[in-house]
């Protein structure tokens, strides 16, 4: 006899997502329809030091990691037994653990809890160099040059400047795989993170130890690669026998929820944006936060220079992925801005308002206007190449830095607005310029799926779409990166067969904003050949001296 007291709410199932950003970790809670039912988010240190260190703390994260998902489980007021699955993705850090676990500290401060060196991180430049310049052929998977951001640079710096804590390191993680191995005691690694990030041949299934003995690494390819990854599985594969009794209880869930393979978290905003509709390749996948990050999924290999890749089965399964982007973007943006006389006033409006400065900035760009893509004429004559932090692609140049052009002498929150919209349309030419080097390569794209936190205003994407010559869609999804860390979860514990059932089941479309037409795309286009000119004029004088 069936139980007819039973509510459909006790036979609910929930997936959990977890993100850990450059600043913050949040958990999301969904139902099977993609719906974000609660979601919690916690603050994380960064610690600076002079010589472009950016360094965090494992404990500190796994810790917030624990309290964001305790809040959001508790928030839905749903059981937490009813949780099948649970995903993570996290920024492209580089985690040191001596054995047992312990952290091992990572640069000057001597200090043992600061084991993670930031993805931002620019120590490494001069080891990156290095190994370009020996021109192995594993470079042809990075876009024909490593980055300092990348770890194999990192591992490299700290074995020169860190000997102490690089011998006695017992694991080098990236960060989700540290998420992952701290959840479940399994070490193994995502196929992301490791072939993205680490140089892992995925699509022949195997390290290059040739690669690791030339840049002077050679003593983890004699070890058998047993501190970098000896098991390799793509992401949403489901690991060991889930949480363990210790991270369950931490966590306020249930002993052995399924755990996921996990993402790098631009990667996550991928998966969780690109399965609109029914081709993962005619979409770009466009994460605009703190920094950018484009990806594009191509069913064979395409070699773009300046653009990270090919990379097989590192987001969509099956599929090679280019990544572009830029090191700072949102981040950008608020370097600008905080240029300006007017920034100090703009801010205490803002905090007024109860909205970040961008926002309210967009707000006022948009009714000054009338229209989001007349906005353009608002910054007439003041140019923006924001590279404060490089150009990451398409010319893998991390010595590139911005240009402001056209500033006056104002001082008014209105020429604020004009250098905003001015800034916006130095990210979008930016994108731009990646978008069409990929399709000089034979890869071309139909439309940008945009997530991120800096790209959740209107005004932006409309501007971002009017910039870059392409449509701009924006999916249902509240939370596009905790999505896509969910969709793992998902996966991992059987409620779909495959990441892609999942991606088409749980995003879809919520609004397109296509290019201006008229005298609009004249002004970008016009704006666009300025902005490569004035790039192009940078890296000559900087050449020059």
């Amino acid at each position: 006899m069936s139980d007819t007291s039973r509510t459909p709410e006790a036979d609910a199932k929930h997936v959990i997502g977890v993100d850990v950003g450059t600043g913050s970790a949040r958990a999301g809670l969904f139902d099977l329809t993609g719906r974000m039912l609660a979601s919690a988010k916690r603050n994380i240190t960064l610690f600076h030091e002079p010589g472009s260190m950016v360094e965090q703390s494992s404990t500190e994260i796994w810790a917030a990691v624990c309290a964001a998902v305790r809040e959001a489980v508790s928030s839905a007021g749903v059981d937490p037994a009813s949780v099948m699955g649970l995903g993570f993705d996290a920024t492209c850090s580089l985690v040191v653990l001596g054995e047992g676990g312990k952290p091992l500290p990572v640069g000057p401060s001597e200090d043992p809890n600061r084991d993670i060196i930031v993805w931002m991180d620019h120590r490494a430049v001069p080891q990156a160099e290095r190994i370009n310049a020996l021109g192995h052929d594993v470079l042809r998977y990075v876009g024909g040059r490593i980055s300092p951001e990348m770890e194999t640079p990192k591992l490299l710096w700290l074995k020169e400047n860190r000997p102490e804590v690089f011998d006695v390191a017992w694991q080098f993680f990236d960060l989700a795989d540290f998420l992952t191995w701290r959840a479940t005691g399994d070490l193994s690694r995502s196929t992301c993170t490791v072939t993205c990030k680490w140089t892992y041949l995925a699509h022949e299934k195997r390290w290059d130890g040739d690669y690791f003995h030339q840049i002077g690494l050679g003593m983890l390819a004699d070890e058998e690669f047993a501190r970098i990854g000896q098991a390799i599985v793509e992401p949403g594969s489901a690991l060991g026998r889930g949480l363990t009794e210790t991270a369950a209880g931490e966590l306020g869930l249930k002993p052995e929820t399924p755990v996921a393979a996990g993402l790098i978290d631009a990667h996550a905003g991928g998966i969780g944006t690109v399965g609109i509709g029914t081709d993962p390749q005619a979409n770009l996948a466009y994460v605009f936060g703190t920094s950018s990050c484009t990806m594009t999924s191509t069913a064979e290999p395409s070699f773009v220079p300046g653009v990270w890749g090919p990379y097989y089965s590192a987001m969509v399964p099956g599929l090679w992925l280019n990544e572009g982007g830029q090191s700072a973007a949102g981040a950008a943006i608020d370097q600008l801005l905080s240029f300006h006389p007017a920034a100090a006033e703009a801010r205490e409006l803002s905090k007024r308002a109860g909205v970040p400065l961008p926002v309210l900035l967009a707000d006022m760009a948009a009714r000054k206007a009338g229209r989001f893509s007349d906005a353009v004429t608002l910054a007439s004559g003041v140019h923006v190449v924001p590279e404060f932090l490089g150009n990451r692609a398409p010319f893998a140049d991390p010595h590139a830095r911005a240009i402001i052009a056209g500033l006056g002498m104002e001082d008014d929150i209105g020429s604020l607005v004009s250098l905003y919209v001015a800034g916006l349309c130095g990210i979008g030419y930016g994108l731009r310029q990646i978008i069409e080097t990929q399709a000089d390569a034979g890869v071309a794209i139909e439309n940008i799926v945009i997530s991120g936190g800096a790209g959740q205003h209107d005004f932006v994407r409309q501007l971002l779409a009017d910039a870059s010559g392409k449509p701009v869609i924006a999916t249902k999804a509240e939370e596009p990166v905790l999505l896509g860390a969910a969709i793992l979860g998902a996966v991992a514990g059987g409620l779909f067969s495959d990441v892609r059932e999942a991606m088409t089941t749980l995003s879809a479309v919520e609004t397109t904003f296509l290019p201006s037409e008229g005298a609009i795309p004249d002004i970008h286009d016009k704006r666009y050949k300025g902005f490569k000119e004035l790039q192009a004029l940078a890296r000559k004088l900087r050449i020059d001296g």
